[in-house]
């Protein structure tokens, strides 16, 4: 039997960090979705379109090749903020939907050619919207000020300048982008667990996601 995992929450949350380890615990082939998103902005701004666009959004989504998830530059914040921009047009996301859909349904192989138990996808509609139906949900989250520590953190980290001022509003922003828009707004799913990581590392966070999956006697 194959099983989906849906996990939502806004950014740096820590739902990535928490997706990777139960890849791997539970081995089930990974979709970040965001990723879809952000290749779609940066297809958008490097084509030099406003990724607020419409028309111009939902054609690089139609577009979109999945080669394209690969390029490091989609890891930026320029690009994260791009995706928040055409994930709020409904036909990016009615674009992008069937692939994510096909994904969860037909997971491809792990890396070493052996058979996913299933699939896991990490989001901010997945739960609700991609995979309503999805054996496990998770929605995970932190306040806006932890967020926002986080990714000013990973930005130095990586060398690149940052205002914590700047990081918090334009955290702020997205947030309410993601909220408010008509389509798939960010809300947690009525049977999703919801994980509040202000408080935890990463270790706590897996292990109060594994308890609540285990519980559920999936496999």
């Amino acid at each position: 039997m194959s099983v989906i995992f849906a996990i939502d929450g806004p950014a740096a949350a820590g739902k990535g960090t928490l997706a990777k380890r139960l890849e791997a615990h539970f081995q089930l082939s990974k979709l970040d979705t965001g990723l879809l998103y952000r290749a779609t902005g940066f297809k958008v701004l490097s084509a030099g379109n406003d990724p607020e666009d419409a028309v111009a959004a939902e054609a690089a989504a139609r577009a979109l090749d999945p080669t394209e998830l690969d390029n490091p530059e989609l890891r930026t914040d320029e690009a994260a903020q791009a995706a928040s921009k055409v994930s709020a047009v409904p036909g990016v996301r009615a674009a992008l939907l069937d692939f994510q859909r096909n994904f969860a349904q037909n997971p491809p192989a792990l890396s070493d050619g052996s058979p996913a138990k299933g699939a896991i996808l990490d989001g901010r509609d997945i739960g609700t919207t991609v995979c309503p139906d999805a054996d496990v949900k998770l929605f995970v989250t932190a306040s806006t000020e932890i967020r926002a520590k986080r990714r000013f953190k990973e930005l130095q980290d990586r060398g690149l300048g940052a205002i914590y001022a700047r990081v918090l509003d334009d955290m702020k922003e997205r947030d309410a982008r993601d909220s408010n828009r008509s389509a798939s707004p960010l809300v947690a799913a009525d049977d999703a667990l919801l994980l509040d990581t202000s408080e935890m590392d990463a270790d706590q966070a897996f292990a109060a996601a594994l308890d609540f999956i285990v519980n559920k006697n999936l496999f």
